[in-house]
């Protein structure tokens, strides 16, 4: 009979640019000790976060598995990530759609029994190890060289600054830790030499939200994914108590600015980023410059970034000639693609696509009629907007001139709320809502559809 062996891997990813130069980091640890059993990076080429971060999986589990490889079904791995995405969908909870994804996932399906392996998302702050890893990788890859371990001080992110693991401890002796390691980086080598050279440049679309009914209601929503730079300060799990909350900062804070009204707003019509793109109305255009008068008179609004669609770009205009601020298009913060039935009414889509229009509303897996987003997909996209927004202006207040679901779903993730919780939000055109992000992941909800700037 094997002796039980347990291990922790923590693993990371990043890239600079998405896609961008990228790399991976990950150790494995004692979960008793704390000490680091072995350690991989490597630098990737052009990939994006989530390509890297389920390297950086990979890995882990295969250095895991070369330190103990008589083990067997005994091997107990608990895996902790600050990649929700990679998490949750190895934990089984939220699907793998895209096909770039799928056999990377696969790939670390298969290296260990799925019942040896657990699953734990942590905040960012509780995985420098294998974040240092992931930039020294990066680091390398910018001066031409591979990561090397012997240059490597990510190991001063080690034992003192992890927090306990949730793994129980070790039974039975540690074993031949140095020979382990060394059988661990000779698998990682032979891991990269039959890895497929496509992995490191799958180009992977933006990532976010939930996707609304005609413009100005919104339907259930999808899932949130995580994806990260090198440098992102993630959305993530509240701390508990005040007590010894650490001083962290002027966060990022995001003021949400749903654009004005359009001639579909006042007739509740689908209008999302597949459909005629309509201008703002002469109402809307009023609210826009009511929103700018508000913007000017507080004077705490930074930066400027609008989603490309025509009605966003004209409101968020308005505000940037009164701030005298640029506007930075992202295309992230887009409307959902409500496919053939943008232009129609609710009840019009019910009377010629009524079993689409029912599936749609039952999951948030399922596109509209004829090729359009599906909530999971839009959350996807927002969701790492959001991400990528937090790490660019961290301490800074930006203004986001976006649409009803792409707000509702910034809100939703900061109060992690199921996506039924669209429902019981109201979002009037030209209104605020505020949501500002902390360096420890906390996400503070501070205002939802004001509209007394327009009174």
């Amino acid at each position: 009979m094997s002796v039980a062996r347990q291990v922790v891997v923590e693993a990371d990813g990043g890239s600079r640019g998405n896609p961008g130069p990228a790399g991976y980091g990950a150790v494995v640890i004692d979960p008793a000790t704390g000490e680091p059993l072995a350690e991989a990076a490597e630098y990737i080429g052009v990939a994006t976060n989530n390509v890297a971060e389920y390297r950086g999986l990979i890995a882990g589990l295969t250095a895991a598995k070369a330190l103990f490889p008589d083990a067997g079904d005994a091997l107990r791995v608990h895996v902790r990530m600050d990649s929700k995405l990679v998490v949750e969908q190895m934990s089984g909870r939220w699907k793998i759609k895209h096909p770039d994804m799928k056999p990377l996932a696969a790939r670390a399906a298969a290296i260990l029994p799925p019942s040896s392996v657990t699953y734990e998302w942590i905040p960012r702050a509780q995985n420098k190890h294998a974040d240092r890893l992931a930039n020294e990788a990066m680091d390398a890859g910018r001066d031409g060289r591979q990561w090397e371990a012997s240059a490597s001080t990510a190991a001063l992110d080690g034992p003192s600054a992890r927090t306990p693991s949730a793994s129980p401890p070790v039974q039975g002796p540690p074993g031949d830790q140095a020979a382990g390691a060394a059988k661990a980086r000779a698998a990682l080598a032979a891991a990269r030499g039959a890895a497929a050279p496509a992995d490191a440049l799958f180009a992977l679309p933006g990532e976010t939200a939930e996707a609304p009914l005609p413009d100005g209601t919104t339907g259930p929503g999808g899932e949130p994914t995580d994806a990260h730079s090198a440098t992102r300060q993630p959305a993530g799990t509240p701390q508990t108590g005040w007590g010894s909350a650490p001083d962290l900062g002027a966060p990022a804070t995001f003021v949400l600015l749903r654009h004005g009204e359009t001639a579909l707003t006042p007739e509740k019509r689908f209008s999302g980023s597949g459909g005629t793109d309509p201008e703002l109305s002469a109402v809307g255009r009023g609210q826009a410059e009511r929103a700018a008068e508000h913007f000017a008179a507080l004077g705490t609004v930074q930066e400027i970034v609008s989603s490309p669609l025509r009605r966003c770009r004209e409101t968020a205009a308005a505000v940037a000639a009164r701030l005298g601020l640029d506007v930075r298009i992202d295309e992230s913060l887009r409307e959902t693609d409500f496919g053939a039935w943008e232009g129609l009414t609710f009840g019009e889509v019910r009377e010629r696509y009524g079993d689409d229009l029912t599936a749609w509303l039952a999951s948030p897996e399922t596109a509209p009629t004829g090729g359009g987003e599906s909530f999971a997909e839009v959350a996807e996209r927002v969701a790492a907007a959001r991400d990528r927004l937090v790490a660019r202006y961290a301490g800074r207040t930006v203004l986001l001139v976006t649409h009803v679901t792409p707000i509702k779903t910034f809100v939703r993730l900061a109060l992690g709320a199921p996506p039924e919780a669209l429902f019981r939000m109201e979002l009037s055109a030209a209104s605020v809502s505020t949501v500002a992000y902390y360096g420890d992941g906390n996400a503070s909800v501070r205002l939802l559809n004001d509209t007394s700037h327009l009174r």
